[in-house]
């Protein structure tokens, strides 16, 4: 529930005259200073809105409009499930690899921007997966055109994009429950295009880090994007 309060943000600066800068910069197309609050001022809706499509968009208009294998871990989950919502996009990539998906995670990982942690805490605490909530219902409408935030709709993931999701049963950010809710999500999924790689003894990061990892997962993840 949102309150029409008058304070702060977060984000906020505590140098006017920076702050006012740093916003000059941006009308301008120019870098924003690294001690800004505007620096800072982002959670992963931004990831997905803007970075994410920026990234696809150069390696695609870069190699020849070759369509890409993605691959992420993590946050990197959240961002491809939130961006491939996109037609655009969907036009750019021939096949997704979701590892260590943190959608509905349970607990917030390394350091990041203090609205990124807001926002996972919102979704933690909430058990959604929805934009962020600035708790003011004046600021929601004003960035989203309603007073509640709009929730992100996995079940629009392209149903024909092969998709494999791989979750651990040691995973303490995101535990298996987290994988199984995903998958409920994503049950309009052709499932002939879904591929699911489960690994009981594996943690969060194991994916990317294990020692057996590249048996038990890079060779199954070039495996998955050749035969697409």
């Amino acid at each position: 529930m949102c309150a029409n309060v008058n304070r702060s943000q977060t984000t906020s600066s505590s140098d006017p005259a920076r702050s006012a800068e740093a916003k000059e910069d941006v009308d301008r197309g120019l870098p924003i200073p690294y001690g800004s609050s505007e620096y800072w001022d982002w959670s992963w809706d931004e990831l997905a809105e803007y970075d994410l499509p920026a990234t696809v968009e150069y390696v695609y208009g870069h190699t020849g409009k070759q369509k890409l294998h993605y691959v992420g871990h993590s946050p990197g989950t959240l961002m491809a499930l939130a961006s491939f919502c996109h037609s655009e996009l969907q036009e750019m990539v021939i096949s997704a690899v979701l590892l260590s998906p943190n959608a509905y995670s349970n607990k917030i990982g390394p350091a990041t921007a203090t609205k990124n942690i807001i926002h996972l805490s919102q979704m933690i605490r909430r058990g959604t997966l929805a934009k962020f909530d600035y708790d003011d219902c004046d600021k929601n409408t004003k960035h989203y055109g309603q007073e509640v935030p709009p929730a992100y709709d996995i079940s629009s993931f392209p149903h024909d994009l092969p998709l494999l999701l791989g979750y651990g049963g040691e995973d303490g950010l995101s535990d298996g429950g987290d994988g199984l809710r995903l998958m409920d999500g994503l049950r309009f999924h052709d499932q002939h295009k879904l591929t699911v790689l489960y690994r009981l003894d594996y943690g969060h990061d194991d994916f990317i880090m294990a020692v057996n990892a590249k048996q038990l997962v890079y060779d199954r993840v070039i495996g998955f994007s050749k035969l697409h």
